[in-house]
């Protein structure tokens, strides 16, 4: 295969009407999590055989999944990390800056307004909320904590794609109402509860207990 030189031209992402089946979209989502980070590392280049090394992704597959959107990698060389971290969030359609309010200033919020895991990404937590009269007006980061009276406002002013929800089980479903009537479009649940929104809202509820399963899995097998 040719070396893709990042600033030329390699077939164009997939039309909103040719969308990615969710495997291909989980798989290319793991391999931008890997090069970001490689890429932090200052990492020039990496091999399909890396990658699989840090996924449990078969290196062929890997391979496969690039090549159906251009000619990435060089034998004998690998990828090149920026040009790779570019092309897949053009795919992904994630190029660009999204912004996120983050609803729970406890431990686990706090952790995650403090940590550059979204930025990194293209992320920008423009609001933290909690229910909590004495953590309003508290900062973190580069955010104050407001009242989550506030959300309406705040989700239409900041132009909100995202909801982070950091907040106990019970108060998950009452919070993702209220985020569905602002006009909330994706909501990261980091709590155990099962949240009932309409089919264009999308859930991804990310639970610690199943990544240790998924991880366990592999050292067994």
């Amino acid at each position: 295969m040719a070396l893709r030189d990042p600033t030329s031209t390699s077939q164009a992402p997939p039309a909103a009407s040719e969308r990615l089946s969710l495997g291909v979209a989980a798989r290319l989502s793991r391999y931008l999590q890997v090069l970001t980070q490689a890429k932090k590392m200052g990492k020039e280049t990496i091999s399909s055989q890396e990658l699989s090394d840090y996924t449990h992704v078969n290196s062929t597959q890997i391979r496969r999944d690039l090549s159906g959107f251009g000619k990435f990698g060089k034998r004998g060389v690998g990828y090149n990390v920026d040009a790779l971290v570019s092309q897949i969030r053009k795919i992904l359609r994630t190029s660009g800056q999204h912004n996120i309010a983050l609803f729970g200033a406890g431990n686990l919020g706090t952790a995650i307004a403090s940590s550059d895991i979204f930025a990194d990404h293209g992320f920008r937590v423009v609001a933290i909320f909690d229910s909590d009269p004495g953590k309003v007006g508290t900062p973190i980061g580069a955010q104050t904590v407001r009242a989550t009276g506030d959300l309406t406002t705040v989700v239409d002013e900041e132009d909100v794609v995202v909801a982070v929800l950091a907040v106990p089980t019970a108060a998950a479903q009452p919070l993702a109402d209220r985020l569905v009537e602002a006009g909330v479009k994706i909501i990261f649940n980091y709590s155990e509860a099962l949240l009932q929104v309409p089919p264009e809202v999308t859930v991804h509820t990310s639970s610690p207990a199943v990544d240790l399963l998924y991880a366990l899995y592999f050292y067994l097998t």
